[in-house]
Formats: C-alpha cells, sequence, structure tokens
C-alpha cells in the first residue's frame, strides 16, 4: 500500500481537485489518503471530510482542536501513515500523470537500494503561466542536491521505512531555523541510500503569493534561501567532510545580494554585503558582489528617472 500525505491549510479553492488526483491513479496496489488538516478557517475541513464519508476505505483525516502550525501537521499526518512507500502531494497541488504511483512503486520494488525518487512537476503561477521543473537533467548525486534541490514534493515518493529513521536520526523539531522539512528529508536519504529522477511530468505544483517557498516580500524571500543553504550547509559537515562548504556560502551571499540589488535600501544591501564578508573574509574578494551593488546604484537611478 501507498500512503498519499496531504497536509492542508485553508485549501478550500484546491483540495477537492487534489483529492481526485489521487483518486484516478491506476494502480495495481491500495492506495490511502492521509489528509493533515490544520484548523482551516475556510471550508478546507468541511469539503475533505465529505470526501472521507465517500471513500471511508481510501481516506482518513488526521487532526485537532486547535492549530499546530506547519511542521507539527507534517510530523503528525506522516506518523499516521500505513503504506509500505510514502508519496507526498500538499493540499493545493495535484497528480497529473495517471500512473505516476504506480511508476514510482515499480522502480521502488526493482531497486532496493534505491530509497526515494521523484520526477518532474510543471510549477503554475496564479496567472497560469507554466515552467517545467527541474530544467535540465534529474541530479542523481548528494554533492548535487546540495547545490541545488531538484524535487517537489509532489512529485516524490520514498520508504516509509526510511522515513522513520529520518526522524529518529535528524529530529528536525530541534531545527526551529529550518524553514522547510522537505530538503532535510531528500539531502538525508541522498546521504544514506541512492535517489532517483524520472524524467516525467508528474504533477502540478501551484506557485502562490501566500506559499513560504514563492513568497513576494524580499526580506521572507531572503531568510528562506538562508534556511535553504544553511540546511545544505549543515549535511555538508555532517556527511561531506565540508567539501562545499565555501562554494555554498558564496552561493547564499549572492543570491541574497542579487535580491537586494533590486529591492530595499542602499544601507540594506551593504550590510548583508559586510555581515557575510565578515564571517567569511573570501568573500572581500568575490568580485560579483561589487557588480551587483553597481548595478543597485543603476537600477536606483533609473527608477527616479522614470518617477
Amino acid at each position: 500500500m501507498v500512503s498519499v500525505i496531504m497536509t492542508t491549510y485553508n485549501h478550500e479553492r484546491y483540495i477537492a481537485h487534489a483529492i481526485e488526483s489521487v483518486l484516478r491513479q491506476q494502480t495495481d496496489f491500495r492506495i490511502e489518503i492521509v489528509i493533515g488538516e490544520d484548523c482551516s478557517t475556510d471550508r478546507t475541513r468541511a469539503i475533505a471530510e465529505d470526501y472521507a464519508q465517500q471513500y471511508p476505505e481510501a481516506i482518513r483525516i488526521v487532526t485537532s482542536e486547535e492549530n499546530v502550525g506547519w511542521r507539527k501537521n507534517y510530523r503528525r499526518t506522516i506518523a499516521a501513515a500505513r503504506g509500505k512507500y510514502i508519496a507526498l502531494l500538499d493540499g493545493d497541488d495535484y497528480f497529473t500523470h495517471r500512473k505516476k504511483l504506480q511508476m514510482q512503486v515499480d522502480l521502488l520494488e526493482a531497486h532496493p537500494e534505491v530509497g526515494m525518487c521523484y520526477g518532474r512537476s510543471e510549477r503554475v503561477d496564479e496567472a497560469g503561466n507554466t515552467t517545467i521543473y527541474p530544467e535540465g537533467e534529474c541530479l542523481t548525486t548528494f554533492e548535487a542536491m546540495l547545490r541545488r534541490n531538484p524535487a517537489e514534493n509532489c512529485t516524490t515518493m520514498a520508504r516509509r521505512e526510511l522515513v522513520e529513521q529520518y526522524y529518529k536520526e535528524i529530529r528536525p523539531e530541534e531545527h526551529p531555523e529550518w524553514r522547510t522539512d522537505d530538503l532535510p528529508m531528500w539531502l538525508w536519504f541522498a546521504a544514506n541510500s541512492k535517489y532517483v529522477g524520472i524524467d516525467c511530468p508528474m504533477a502540478v505544483h501551484r506557485v502562490l503569493k501566500y506559499s513560504v517557498s514563492h513568497d513576494t516580500d524580499y526580506r521572507r524571500k531572503i531568510a528562506f534561501v538562508d534556511s535553504l543553504v544553511d540546511i545544505s550547509l549543515w549535511y555538508d559537515e555532517r556527511y561531506n567532510d565540508s567539501k562545499l562548504h565555501n562554494e555554498l556560502l558564496l552561493q547564499k551571499h549572492n543570491t541574497a545580494l542579487w535580491v537586494l540589488s533590486f529591492n530595499g535600501s542602499v544601507g540594506e544591501y551593504v550590510r548583508r554585503w559586510w555581515h557575510d564578508a565578515r564571517e567569511h573574509r573570501p568573500l572581500f574578494r568575490n568580485i560579483a558582489s561589487y557588480g551587483l551593488f553597481a548595478k543597485k546604484i543603476c537600477w536606483r537611478m533609473w527608477r527616479k528617472s522614470t518617477k
């Protein structure tokens, strides 16, 4: 059996589509949908309960009297899974390939050394624009994942025993600074087993303005990217002898300065540059930071001239 973990909060516009996309899967094994409903303020719970009444053998709801937050909701919903394999699907995403789950189970059954697999996703924003993720080849090495996460959670599947082992060993609840639970889990799988990318679009990931990973506020966007790189740095030190330490710090630094070259004051840009370079002195020699600073000055001059 495969457990599809569906965490949701205020997804009344999308939750039915997500559930239906699982129910339409063509498989030769049982599927359960475990819905982690975190006390939504809209009709999300009512919609989920209606589906659970229609499909009592396939759908279970995990909830509580009070909102517990994304991390605890994610953890308790996974803990309720009964399947041999776990697939993830947020309440605002949906599967597109009818044999998504079957393809992944077939792969994991044939290759016991593989702990996790993923496919490509279609990222769709609120205007309907679509891009395929990841672009280029599907990554399959630990160091490649340290540099860039190739997997949207709506395309992933993993062995449940490995998921349980991850929580016991890493204890992500002890890392409140980590702003996602997906990347730490993927990196642990990559460090302790093999992971495989399937070159096939499998699901739609909605890019919504209020989501943590696609926030339009530039400061929150920088904080989220900082967190992703900090997660990679933690895993690089623990499992890779810090081989990518300098490269990852440069990536974190340049990404923040790139965002700040379009947003915020000149002082904010300089403060971030000075903070990073003081902590890691080789960044003083980073030519890109000076080029981005010049770009910011030109950008501000252009904006003033067009007002």
